[in-house]
């Protein structure tokens, strides 16, 4: 009873495992990206418009160069933020001083992205004490809050990767009809030595 109870988490474990396959970092190639800060589409300062405060300042193209230059400034110069075409976002700090208050952003790729978001995850937090909160709101769209980030230093960065959805691979489905058909069996035969 007991090696039935084993082996019927053993294959659960195995099936569930299988079925989630892990995300890749999504490209930004070729991705227009709109920004709001604070809910504000006035707060966002693009690379297009050269960071002018202007109308439609909130929405740029990724930079293709991944030369270390920022895509977004914040209207108080307080943050900036730098895309790549591999799906890392790097956030940086200008001034330790006034980094306390309500900092939520919003980026969106619309219809430019050539893959779904499905996963924000952090990747160097060395320049922070306090974690971001991150967030996919959608297939296309990721949000930030910055409200609890304690930074480390003034000029202080942290980065974090964007990948796809998740898809289960080919094997991955086999393994988990695999793990449930063997769960089915596993369950018929204590049901069969209890009767």
């Amino acid at each position: 009873m007991k090696t039935t109870i084993i082996l019927e988490t053993l294959v659960l474990a195995a099936a569930l495992t299988a079925s989630q396959a892990g995300a890749a970092p999504i490209s930004l190639q070729g991705s227009t990206i709109t920004g709001t800060y604070n809910g504000s589409p006035a707060g966002m300062l693009g690379l297009d418009h050269g960071f002018a405060a202007e109308p439609g300042s909130n929405t740029t193209a990724i930079d293709p160069s991944d030369l270390g230059g920022v895509e977004f400034l914040t209207g108080d110069y307080l943050f900036g933020f730098d895309f790549s075409t591999t799906g890392q976002l790097t956030v940086m700090l200008n001034e330790l001083a006034v980094a306390s208050g309500d900092y939520r952003l919003v980026f969106d790729f619309g219809p430019t992205l050539g893959q779904k978001i499905g996963s924000f995850t952090l990747l160097d937090t060395s320049g922070i004490g306090a974690l971001p909160a991150l967030s996919v709101l959608n297939d296309h769209a990721i949000a930030l809050d910055l409200s609890n980030v304690t930074w480390n230093g003034a000029y202080g960065t942290f980065s974090a990767q964007i990948g796809t959805a998740q898809v289960p691979e080919p094997g991955g489905i086999a393994l988990l009809l695999a793990g449930t058909t063997g769960l089915a069996l596993a369950r018929r035969r204590k049901a069969r030595a209890q009767a």
